[in-house]
Formats: C-alpha cells, structure tokens, sequence
C-alpha cells in the first residue's frame, strides 16, 4: 500500500444500540408474517368481521387469525370493536397506524402478483438446476 493510500475517508462513527435492532426486527417480523400482509391488505377496504376476513383469506385457521389479529391489535394497527348483539358482533378495522402500512403492503403485494410469473420461472430453473446433483 502506497503512503498516500492512508487517508481514506471514513464516516463518522454512530452509535449503535442493540435493543433498537430488536425493537425493528420484532416490527418487521410482525409486518412481514404472511398471514399479516393479507389482513392488512382485507381490512385496508374498510372494517370486517372475523368470518368475513376468515372466508376471504384462503387458507388461514381460526386459531392463526385470532393470533393474527389479536398482535395487530397489541402493535396498535388494528381496533376491534364490540357491539352489543345477540350474538355480538365483533369487527376489526385498521387504525391510522395500520392504514399507514396499508399502502406499502399493498403495494409489496402488487409487486409479487406482477412478478409470480417470473418467480416461478426462476424457481423452476432452481430446483431443476439442483434436482441434478
């Protein structure tokens, strides 16, 4: 290494907290779980009832919706309300917070239904590549 060589620009140093990646890591895995992307994206055309959601989400289990549901609510990006009905009634409706992350899951979603052709492809590409060794 050349002496002139020594003076690198370096950037200043920042500090680094430990809890505040586990505070974002514990966030993203709540917005990035499958199961969460749906609701947000069913409940981002207004509030639903738990069956409603439950019928247009295919796939999902009562138990993993409840889940679901019940940690959007702790995170405060969805409300549920309680009408006094026989049977009652409950729905779930995003908050301000939730219809903030509406728009970039709805558009992460738009992005995988404009790419699955792609995806797949190159899936298949993968697995044939790899079902050969």
């Amino acid at each position: 290494m050349k002496p002139e060589h020594i003076n690198v620009p370096v950037l200043p140093p920042s500090p680094h907290l430990d809890g505040d990646c586990r505070g974002v890591a514990s966030i993203l895995s709540r917005v990035g779980d499958k199961w969460t992307v749906f609701v947000i994206m069913m409940l981002g055309g207004g509030p639903l009832r738990f069956n409603e959601l439950k019928r247009m989400i295919g796939g999902v289990s009562q138990r993993m919706l409840t889940l679901t549901l019940r940690g959007l609510e702790r995170d405060g990006l969805v409300t549920r309300t309680i009408f006094p009905t026989i049977p009652p009634r409950v729905d779930y409706e995003l908050t301000d917070l939730g219809r903030g992350l509406s728009k970039p899951v709805e558009t992460l979603g738009k992005w995988a239904f404009d790419h699955r052709i792609e995806i797949e492809s190159a899936r298949a590409k993968f697995d044939g590549r790899n079902a050969d060794r």
